[in-house]
């Protein structure tokens, strides 16, 4: 059987000593909780089953393909430190394990991790064995009813309803090996200005800094062609640049990134001792910048209008993890060819892949938390870690021009009439602006926002003439109730922000559930193509509007009002779905 996923999990920061451990583990339910007690950790006891990592087992590609409650799995492996590792400290990653994991390395206890979205790793090199098979054990807890847990679409029932999807629990991105030098650039982070033509980087360094000769050298190329190299002395264990990117022509915005020109650098770190290097990484940068002056979205400083598609990330084979890269660059390529620009992921934070290709092919995305369901002080501290480390694992990527920690108001249900609700939602806010300052922020998407960067409506109304007389003008916009909820709530107003409509549309077809609020059904491709031009043609003809987001781009299991079937398949013509995005 060929390796699942093989391909390099972290394409933003790419080092050339690296090892997939995806493929076939040992597996167990844990239901009685006796695997502590009884020691698995140990990595003396096999496992009774067999499961294809990173394949939740509740997916088919998993092999087991089982979807009832089971809260504590246990996996084990047994690896070989490659002989190009020698010598080097060793780095054990993990991409996403849902949602509790504790990590043991030869029975020794190396790493745990709380939150399923977010990536961790751990330094395992005194872990290892002298040449000898080493023996991995992760334990992973996922309450699967737990409603104060981030989740996402994962259901808190048994079986798929309405809105909500199968659970995922456990490993569901690659696990992955590296080698790095006893001191190594752990990360950078990417401050692009295209108003002074420069690109901020801010390099940390990890292991003994003091008292050594160290240097870190960055090689910037733009298709091939130098741009421009910095080397300075590493005295601290962050250190900040700026550098002036020569011949970058501003004017024809030759080299900025954007959807129609995907423009990336690439830039190469060496880090120096005695000016002999021992620590080598690539990455990439775009040029681009998002603002909003006076009242207008700008991408590069001038309006830009969104035209988005909510993407639930979801396959019918593995669930949240998409079976390969080229199922994941081929909804990147199907969403461009519908004319939209952009994706909106909705309650997931989605595979770094993912956003690479976004990158690299040209698709804005919003990032968007997995949301829980009910508020408790324990929900607010653990969707606040949880929000940070996505925001940081993929700050760098230029496709990202939103950040949306909340929707419709998931774990904030009574944050109408609740101030400690409104007040965890506003410190939401203000965490993300914290941790990124170039980006805007919505607080509530959907309604009942609290401060907010843009105004974003979710509106389900399918009859054209409602839509042109809501959206004509600012006042009739903003003072609208779509699903009968109020836009703002806790004395916030509308404050002259983008206004937005973040998900409308839902039009069921071929066959459909969805008689009730918010959708239409569609009963034949004529028909479905008259109302997705009746919801679409308002907005985009809205002086008021400046960019929307239609659900959703594919079915996902019972859901199925999407532009594709849930296995890709286009309900109608492509270019005819383009042809109502481009018309104005």
């Amino acid at each position: 059987m060929s390796l699942p996923r093989p391909e390099y999990p972290r394409p933003q920061f790419v080092r050339d000593a690296w090892e997939n451990l995806n493929g076939t583990w040992e597996f167990a339910y844990d239901d009685a909780r006796i695997g502590l007690s009884s020691k698995w950790h140990k990595g003396e006891t096999a496992l009774d089953r067999r499961i294809q990592v990173p394949f939740a087992f509740e997916s088919k590609l998993s092999g087991i393909g089982e979807t009832g409650f089971h809260d504590v799995v246990w996996y084990r492996r047994t690896w070989k430190t490659p002989a190009s590792f020698a010598g080097k400290r060793v780095l054990l990653h993990f991409g996403a394990v849902d949602y509790e994991a504790s990590v043991w390395v030869n029975g020794e206890l190396v790493a745990t991790h709380i939150g399923g979205h977010t990536p961790f790793s751990a330094d395992v090199t005194e872990a290892l064995s002298d040449g000898g098979d080493n023996v991995i054990v992760v334990r992973a807890e996922d309450r699967g009813k737990d409603v104060f847990q981030p989740r996402g679409k994962q259901f808190w029932e048994e079986k798929s309803r309405g809105i909500w999807y199968t659970r995922t629990t456990g490993i569901w991105q690659t696990v992955w090996a590296e080698a790095v030098s006893e001191t190594y650039v752990s990360k950078v982070m990417y401050e692009p200005d295209i108003d002074k033509n420069e690109i901020g980087i801010r390099a940390f360094v990890k292991g003994p800094i003091e008292g050594r000769d160290l240097t870190l050298r960055a090689r910037i190329t733009f298709e091939g062609e130098f741009v421009a190299e910095d080397v300075a002395r590493v005295a601290h264990a962050e250190e900040s640049r700026r550098i002036k990117l020569h011949g970058l022509n501003d004017h024809g915005m030759d080299r900025f990134w954007s959807p129609r020109k995907p423009n990336l650098y690439d830039i190469e770190f060496e880090l120096l001792e005695d000016g002999v290097p021992i620590d080598k990484a690539t990455s990439y940068f775009g040029m681009r910048k998002v603002s909003i002056e006076d009242g207008r979205f700008c991408l590069n400083n001038r309006p830009y209008f969104l035209k988005l598609v909510l993407d639930q990330g979801y396959f019918p084979d593995g669930n949240l993890t998409p079976p390969s890269d080229e199922a994941i660059r081929r909804d990147v390529e199907l969403t461009k060819a519908m004319g939209l620009n952009g994706a909106r992921k909705h309650q997931k934070v989605e595979d770094p892949r993912y956003l690479y290709w976004c990158d690299k092919l040209g698709l804005i995305v919003w990032g968007e938390m997995a949301n829980a369901c009910d508020f408790s002080e324990e929900y607010s501290k653990r969707i606040t870690a949880e929000w940070q480390e996505a925001v940081e694992r993929d700050y760098n990527h230029p496709c990202i021009v939103a950040w949306v920690p909340i929707n419709e108001s998931w774990g904030v249900p009574n944050i109408q009439i609740d101030a400690r609700q409104q007040q965890h939602t506003l410190a939401m806010y203000h965490l993300t602006k914290s941790l990124d300052a170039t980006r805007p922020v919505v607080s509530n998407d959907g309604w009942e926002m609290v401060k907010t960067d843009l105004f974003a409506i979710h509106d389900y109304e399918w009859r054209q003439e409602v839509l042109e007389r809501r959206y004509s003008t600012v006042e009739s916009a903003v003072n609208a109730m779509p699903a009968n909820r109020r836009l703002t709530v806790g004395g916030h107003a509308y404050e002259g922000q983008p206004i937005l409509v973040t998900e409308f549309g839902g039009i069921a077809y071929k066959k459909s559930e969805w008689e009730g609020w918010g959708y239409s059904g569609a009963s034949d491709d004529e028909d479905f193509l008259a109302r997705l031009r009746a919801v679409i043609q308002p907005l985009r003809r809205s002086g008021v509007v400046q960019g929307y987001c239609y659900t959703q781009l594919t079915d996902v299991e019972q859901e199925i009002n999407g532009l594709l079937t849930y296995d890709r398949v286009p309900k109608v013509p492509l270019e005819k779905i383009k042809e109502i995005v481009d018309a104005m």
